[in-house]
């Protein structure tokens, strides 16, 4: 395959087509590189945070947040991403990294409402962080980013508990939130993460291990949807702003394409962990 369309894979292409943003999709594609150019290194410098999706070492995917001070992300050059940083105590990706893994990560800068993807394959780098070699790099639009500022908060040692469904008040919380991030993969094991948010409510809790949300219009590559086209395993991160603990769930999604313009995904939960102090970072709204 040539041309803008070979950026993507077949379950893209399905979506796309379903979508009717075929024409639309090959000329954002055309964004999608394998470098790190300066522009994107620069912004990766200032960033403090870093979403991470990759699977388990039972092939359950997940999503989790790596952090550190400014410059903890750096390009030693244009085709390799360092982080200085590694997963908490108890976080299900520990054992994945530690031994390398394909990943998707997300920088998101919520106080200028940036984002910048890239998923290619991390080692570790032997001295408790990680190095990715590039294989996708794309910016995102700031659409349905809600501006937040950082704030160090005291350090405090990670603690995790865990679950097979959500407890109330964690269904509370996921109900609440405006924003979460979900790490998907393609049936070779290529791993993407993507951001979403809204107003509070985006997620709708149906039961302890059901949840929905709305797929909104975005970029038209449909990476996410895409992924789930043809394989239905997810993991959600849900941030709690205020405290820096996070709510990692993994499970499977299905998507609803009953009106083609408005699909609503399905998502069952199969396990939880729920991270306190997973960053010492928490957010204020501006």
């Amino acid at each position: 395959m040539t041309g803008p369309g070979a950026r993507y894979h077949r379950g893209e292409r399905a979506v796309q087509r379903r979508t009717g943003q075929l024409e639309r999709a090959d000329h954002v594609g055309r964004s999608i590189g394998a470098a790190i150019p300066p522009v994107a290194a620069r912004f990766l410098t200032e960033r403090r945070t870093l979403v991470v999706g990759a699977a388990d070492r039972a092939g359950q995917l997940w999503a989790t947040t790596l952090s550190g001070p400014a410059g903890f992300l750096r390009a030693p050059d244009e085709h390799t991403l360092a982080v200085a940083a590694g997963p908490v105590a108890g976080d299900p990706l520990a054992e994945a990294l530690a031994g390398g893994a394909e990943v998707g990560t997300i920088a998101l800068d919520p106080a200028g409402r940036r984002r910048m993807r890239v998923n290619g394959r991390a080692v570790p780098d032997g001295r408790g962080g990680l190095l990715i070699a590039a294989e996708q790099v794309y910016a995102n639009c700031p659409k349905h980013i809600r501006r937040r500022s950082p704030h160090d908060a005291p350090a405090k040692a990670a603690a995790a508990t865990t679950g097979t469904a959500l407890t109330l008040p964690q269904q509370l919380a996921v109900g609440c939130a405006d924003t979460f991030f979900v790490a998907t993969a393609d049936p070779d094991g290529k791993v993407d993460a993507s951001h979403r948010g809204g107003a509070p409510g985006v997620l709708t809790v149906h039961a302890p291990d059901r949840l929905s949300w709305p797929e909104f219009p975005g970029n038209t590559m449909f990476m996410t949807l895409g992924n789930l086209e043809l394989n239905p395993a997810a993991g959600l991160l849900v941030p709690d702003w205020e405290t820096g603990a996070a709510l990692l769930l993994t499970g499977r999604a299905t998507v609803d394409w009953a009106d083609p313009d408005a699909p609503v995904v399905h998502y069952t939960v199969t396990a939880v962990v729920h991270l306190a102090h997973a960053t010492p970072l928490t957010w204020t709204d501006h």
